[in-house]
C-alpha cells in the first residue's frame, strides 16, 4: 500500500511540476536530495563501522558475558521463564547494549539472532511466546544512553549542539520502556487468565 502512496506522490509531483513549468527545479531537487543522502550515508557507515567494531571486541573481550550477569536480575525479572545462560538471554543482551549506545542498525542483527534463540526454544512454532513479545517491545522502546546515530544526524545537518538531546532521548526513552513493558507483562496476565 505504501508503496502506491509513493509512487502516487512521485507521479502527482512530477505532473504538478510539468504543468506549472517548473521541471528544471524538480531536477534539481532530485539530484540535491541524491547528493545529501549518498553525504549522509557515508556519515553514518563511519560512524556504524565503529560502534560495529567495539560491540565485536566487547563480545570476544568477554565484556557481554560480564555485561550479561550485570544485567541478569533485570532479565530474570522481564524473562523469568528463560534461564540466565541461555544463548536467547545473551543475545538479547547484546541487543539491548546496541540499543543502549543508540545503535539501531547494528542492533538489529542482534535482535534477529535473539529472536531465533527465542523461536528455537517455542513450544508452539509460528506463534510469538510472552518472552518474544516482551523483547519486542524492550528492542522497540529501548533506553538511550548514547543516541549516537541521532548525535551523528544532528552534526551531520549543522547542528551547533548535537548532544543536547541526551537528557530529553533518555528520559521519552525510559518512559516508552516502563510503559511498554507494563502494557506487555499485562497482556500477558491476561492471556495467562484465559
Amino acid at each position: 500500500m505504501m508503496s502506491y502512496i509513493w509512487g502516487g506522490m512521485i507521479v502527482f509531483s512530477v505532473l504538478a511540476a510539468f504543468f506549472s513549468g517548473r521541471t528544471e527545479l524538480v531536477a534539481q531537487s532530485i539530484l540535491d536530495g541524491a547528493n545529501s543522502a549518498v553525504q549522509m550515508a557515508i556519515s553514518l557507515a563511519g560512524m556504524m563501522c565503529l560502534w560495529s567494531g567495539i560491540l565485536e571486541i566487547a563480545k570476544r573481550s568477554g565484556l557481554t558475558e560480564k555485561l550479561a550477569k550485570l544485567l541478569s536480575p533485570l532479565m530474570r525479572l522481564l524473562f523469568p521463564r528463560l534461564s540466565p545462560d541461555s544463548p536467547a538471554v545473551r543475545a538479547m543482551v547484546m541487543n539491548i547494549t546496541a540499543n543502549m549506545l543508540g545503535l539501531s542498525n547494528a542492533a538489529t542483527p542482534l535482535g534477529l539472532a535473539a529472536m531465533k534463540e527465542l523461536d528455537r526454544i517455542n513450544p508452539q512454532k509460528g506463534v510469538a511466546t510472552d518472552e518474544m513479545c516482551m523483547f519486542v517491545v524492550i528492542n522497540t522502546a529501548s533506553i538511550s544512553l548514547l543516541p549516537t546515530t541521532v548525535i551523528t544526524l544532528r552534526h551531520a545537518a549543522g547542528s551547533t549542539d548535537p548532544f543536547g538531546i541526551l537528557i530529553p532521548v533518555f528520559l521519552c526513552s525510559l518512559c516508552a520502556l516502563v510503559s511498554g513493558v507494563i502494557t506487555a507483562h499485562m497482556m500477558s496476565m491476561r492471556r495467562r487468565g484465559r
